[in-house]
């Protein structure tokens, strides 16, 4: 995929030319058509398979994980969101080993083959939480560096390692910007059109919600999917692979939980406490970092609400068309962002 910025000089050198052959016919120049826009979606849809599953010994963990590319290739870690899977990378992987990455994409806890080594460790959803999970795996993967690329719980994820453990990341991903829980923020209402956006958040709130998830999480998350990517037209073969990782014993505890403790409904754990302070004293992200708006994002799509919380090398991008699953959706534009990033 090339990048906008040689789409504007290829764009200007075929305008010149056009320009010149005209002038040396001496015939006047005729209006050309303006260029279509490139397909944001070309390659979704190519891969149905992650392959062989691999498991790695991290924190209270026991992650499962899918893995591309060379061993010695420079580290990627993509990580996914809710109601989704490591499926949200099946075309973004096989772009990044073939550019010689090593790309490493787990299920985050609660989802798929992922699971608690112990069952007395509180099934904690907390973004915090999750974030540790990673840096864990880093561990045992030794893995001192990686480039990190994600959205919804895995942008959120992207956005934490970054700003608390920048030693950690070389460059980010992170679709929708900055989007760091702050819990004295959610407190605060929204107006009701933007309240209606997250009608589920509310309906988790409830013990009604807790079971009604439990008994169809199935059609719950497929039409989350639906309202979440409108445009996306995905195929049930292509939703039942991801839906699979949602069978995961703990997955609806952690849903459950997170969307409780996002809202001051449930507690967090003590031993996460410091982080979310500084979370919420204001954290920026100094690591080069590339972030994406698409159509999910709404009036948020052009970044400027969050522009100021990345201090380091900086770029914005928009896909017009696309909807909150956008690895899935985008593939090889979200690839060549990882890309970017790297060589920032």
């Amino acid at each position: 995929m090339i990048s906008r910025r040689r789409f504007g000089q290829a764009f200007a050198a075929g305008l010149a030319a056009t320009s010149l052959a005209a002038c040396s016919s001496g015939t006047p120049a005729t209006a050309t058509a303006p260029a279509p826009a490139p397909d944001l979606r070309a390659g979704s849809g190519e891969h149905t398979s992650l392959g062989p599953v691999k498991q790695a010994d991290a924190g209270v963990l026991t992650v499962a994980y899918h893995e591309f590319g060379p061993a010695g290739g420079q580290p990627v870690v993509l990580l996914h969101g809710w109601p989704y899977d490591p499926y949200s990378y099946v075309d973004v992987a096989p772009v990044l080993a073939a550019a010689g990455y090593r790309v490493i994409v787990p299920y985050l806890r609660g989802y798929g083959p992922t699971v608690f080594k112990s069952a007395a460790t509180v099934r904690n959803g907390q973004q915090t939480a999750v974030a540790l999970d990673v840096i864990a795996l880093l561990d045992a993967l030794k893995i001192d560096k990686a480039v990190f690329g994600g959205y919804d719980w895995g942008g959120r994820t992207v956005d934490i390692i970054a700003a608390l453990w920048p030693e950690r990341c070389k460059a980010i991903v992170a679709v929708s910007g900055y989007i760091v829980t702050n819990l004295a923020a959610n407190k605060q209402p929204l107006t009701p059109q933007a309240e209606l956006g997250w009608w589920y958040q509310y309906y988790f709130a409830t013990e009604r919600g807790r079971a009604g998830y439990t008994a169809n999480r199935h059609d719950f998350n497929k039409l989350i999917w639906k309202t979440a990517s409108p445009a996306w037209k995905f195929d049930d073969a292509t939703y039942d692979r991801s839906a699979a990782a949602f069978e995961n014993p703990d997955h609806v505890a952690i849903v459950i939980h997170n969307y409780r403790w996002r809202l001051s409904l449930a507690p967090g754990e003590p031993q996460y406490e410091a982080y979310e302070q500084k979370l919420a004293a204001g954290a920026t992200i100094g690591v080069p970092s590339i972030t994406i708006g698409s159509d999910f994002d709404g009036a948020a799509k052009d970044g400027k609400a969050y522009r100021a919380k990345f201090t380091g090398k900086y770029e914005h991008r928009i896909f017009d068309g696309i909807g909150h699953n956008v690895p899935q959706e985008a593939p090889r534009p979200f690839a060549q962002a990882i890309v970017d990033a790297d060589r920032m």
